[in-house]
């Protein structure tokens, strides 16, 4: 059975701003020997700046985005932040990425989601080809063209691009990229491409679905990595609570949100990894009731049985018998939210 990693991901910020206790609880994780520690962005707090302030005070950790949105910025922006922060950290960043959905894209960013595949592919070899820093960087993909080529409702090209290289040695040429994907096909994109998977809803009673997807990707002749040498990194909510139904109360409001609320009726990629599991008349019910403007009842309809699927909840011998199946799952670390009292308690629970 092999030993499981721990992550803290420190989240999205509330409307107030950062998360209180971040920093104790992030000088804890390196400490007490994490594997990595992740900042997130949506439509408010961006995922970079944290990431640098809160990191600088750290010495072995590894530093993650979870995850920066493929469109706020142009595969060059990115590039340029992940070799900045690189070499601001030694060598201990991890690029996790990933394409958000259609609502923040078009609305929020004002760019087009259609053919999100094809674009994620497009972005991760301009960054690819700018860490490798072989010569000037072009591209010739119909989504992200280098130089700018203009193209039906923009403006024409200046005809003045010229192709550039970093004028910035990277630390790494191999920066590792971690990609945020839930449905099959960017699954296997993920396993294909990337060094890594970040798994926002993991449940190890359903590995068979996970399987397929990442074989799939690692089958393909351009595959980076083997099973044996690709990370799976799952977020999963801990609850250390006598009462298990005070616990999953505690995460209903959080799981009517992303299977219900998020997205658009009939076009939820988070409620998708939930009706897989089993749960599509529970999922239709949430999605009716939180659409309905019922957003209590619609947390009270998530079933504590899906929850147990996707977290670890309740008392520690609970937690630690529930460990066992993603002991035995293909998750190599575990990403866990909390202040520095959750960190010391998730290290005694799973690192022992």
């Amino acid at each position: 059975m092999k030993e499981l990693k721990l992550g803290l991901n420190t989240g999205y910020w509330s409307p107030a701003g950062p998360p209180g206790g971040v920093v104790e609880a992030v000088a804890e994780a390196d400490r007490l020997g994490f594997h990595s520690v992740w900042t997130a962005e949506s439509y408010g707090s961006d995922a970079i700046a944290p990431l640098a302030w809160w990191g600088q005070a750290t010495r072995t950790v590894r530093l993650g985005t979870a995850i920066l949105q493929l469109s706020a910025r142009t595969p060059a922006a990115t590039a340029m932040a992940a070799l900045t922060m690189d070499h601001l950290s030694g060598g201990r960043f991890v690029c996790g990425l990933g394409v958000s959905g259609p609502q923040v894209v078009e609305g929020w960013y004002g760019q087009p989601f259609a053919q999100p595949l094809a674009r994620t592919r497009e972005y991760i070899a301009i960054m690819r080809d700018i860490w490798a820093r072989q010569g000037p960087v072009t591209a010739d993909g119909p989504h992200l063209p280098l130089p700018y080529a203009g193209g039906p409702g923009r403006p024409e090209p200046t005809g003045l691009g010229k192709p550039l290289k970093a004028n910035v040695r990277p630390l790494r040429a191999d920066i590792p990229v971690y990609l945020g994907a839930e449905g099959p096909k960017n699954i296997a994109l993920c396993a294909e491409l990337c060094e890594g998977w970040l798994a926002l809803f993991y449940s190890p009673q359903h590995e068979d679905f996970y399987r397929a997807a990442l074989a799939e990707g690692f089958a393909r002749e351009s595959a980076r990595r083997t099973p044996a040498d690709f990370e799976i990194c799952a977020t999963v909510p801990l609850l250390v609570m006598d009462d298990v139904e005070a616990a999953a109360d505690l995460l209903r409001p959080m799981y009517a949100l992303y299977f219900g609320g998020m997205g658009a009726k009939g076009t939820n990629f988070h409620a998708d990894v939930a009706v897989r599991m089993g749960f599509e008349a529970d999922v239709t019910r949430i999605t009716e009731l939180y659409l309905g403007g019922r957003k209590d009842e619609a947390a009270a309809a998530v079933p504590t049985a899906l929850i147990e699927q996707l977290a670890l909840i309740g008392p520690p011998a609970k937690i630690r018998h529930d460990l066992e199946a993603w002991r035995d799952s293909q998750v190599t670390t575990l990403l866990i939210s909390g202040d520095a009292a959750m960190v010391r308690t998730a290290a005694e629970l799973v690192l022992g």
